[in-house]
């Protein structure tokens, strides 16, 4: 961890914290977090990266972490977040650079790609495939978190019950499990773990700690704002297929494949429709946090691809 070097970079007008382990002159490898997630959630393998010879960056999202807030946070939008990584690749003489992205960074990563191929050598993509936000069409249950948190003023009434360790120590046990339970009509999200519930054995409280700093000073406003009450935004691409490199990485037990239509856009093909380049792992007892329940292993599948597409 003494490895990484932490600083500031103006992009778009807010100053955005980056994370960034060796030279200028390796190929770039940019990380992109989900949520509860932040550039930590990246440490085994930002420097594993590093170590095979990459440059390895990874940042905090405006409104997340350590980075500027934007000034009207309800409404920052998914392109807001696509913008600042393409500044961040001309703001570090990047030309062309591998993304790694997990969760809802997925989108943020198949966004960048769509609209920017000719900037990407390739892509990785943890516990979400390929997937643009206008996807998400489905009906889901009316207690699941995604449209609990959709809700503006309710995800803030709920978390607002708690510090902001508690809501990450929260959110990380209710996303490490293999299915995510429905809250019922008088329940919050925040109700379905118990406070006597442990972390999970990879998760260690001091992991705890450094995520319950970084979000006690971002607070959670943009972070329910994208992803979760952004998921109608559309690129206007009618053929968003691209033809760059790609691996997805999915632990066999992550709560996104205990959906029927998740799991079908996955082992039928059909997300090969629009990534006809794809490389798909399935790591077995990997939860929806498999980068840091099982580094060693994701590692090895992320730099056999980079040595490969760098």
């Amino acid at each position: 961890m003494d490895l990484i070097e932490h600083k500031y970079v103006e992009l778009n007008g807010l100053k955005l914290h980056v994370a960034e382990i060796a030279s200028g002159q390796s190929p770039a490898v940019v990380f992109l977090h989900g949520f509860p997630e932040i550039w930590y959630s990246w440490r085994h393998q930002m420097i594993a990266a590093a170590s095979a010879g990459f440059r390895a960056i990874a940042l905090d999202y405006r409104g997340y972490g350590l980075s500027d807030p934007p000034p009207e946070p309800e409404k920052t939008t998914f392109l807001d977040l696509v913008g600042d990584v393409l500044a961040l690749f001309d703001a570090l003489s990047i030309s062309k650079a591998c993304l790694i992205a997990k969760d809802f960074g997925a989108m943020v990563a198949s966004m960048f790609v769509v609209l920017h191929q000719d900037r990407v050598s390739g892509f990785v993509t943890l516990g979400v495939p390929f997937y643009l936000p206008h996807f998400l069409t489905s009906h889901l249950p009316e207690g699941f978190y995604v449209p609990r948190w959709k809700e503006p003023g309710r995800a803030e009434s709920d978390f607002g019950r708690f510090d902001a360790k508690t809501v990450v120590r929260k959110v990380y046990i209710l996303f490490s499990g293999s299915e995510i339970p429905i809250a019922c009509e008088d329940q919050e999200i925040m109700d379905l773990v118990d406070s006597s519930t442990p972390l999970p054995s990879w998760f260690t409280e001091e992991d705890l700690a450094t995520y319950g700093m970084l979000y006690e000073k971002s607070g959670f406003q943009t972070a329910l704002q994208v992803p979760y009450r952004s998921f109608h935004e559309d690129i206007n691409k009618p053929d968003p297929k691209v033809e760059v490199p790609a691996l997805l990485i999915m632990g066999e037990k992550d709560y996104f494949m205990s959906s029927n239509e998740n799991a079908d856009y996955i082992t039928s093909g059909k997300v090969k429709t629009f990534v006809p380049n794809l490389e798909i792992n399935f790591i077995p007892e990997g939860c929806h946090f498999v980068q840091e329940q099982f580094p060693a292993q994701v590692n090895d599948l992320i730099l056999n691809f980079l040595r490969i597409h760098s």
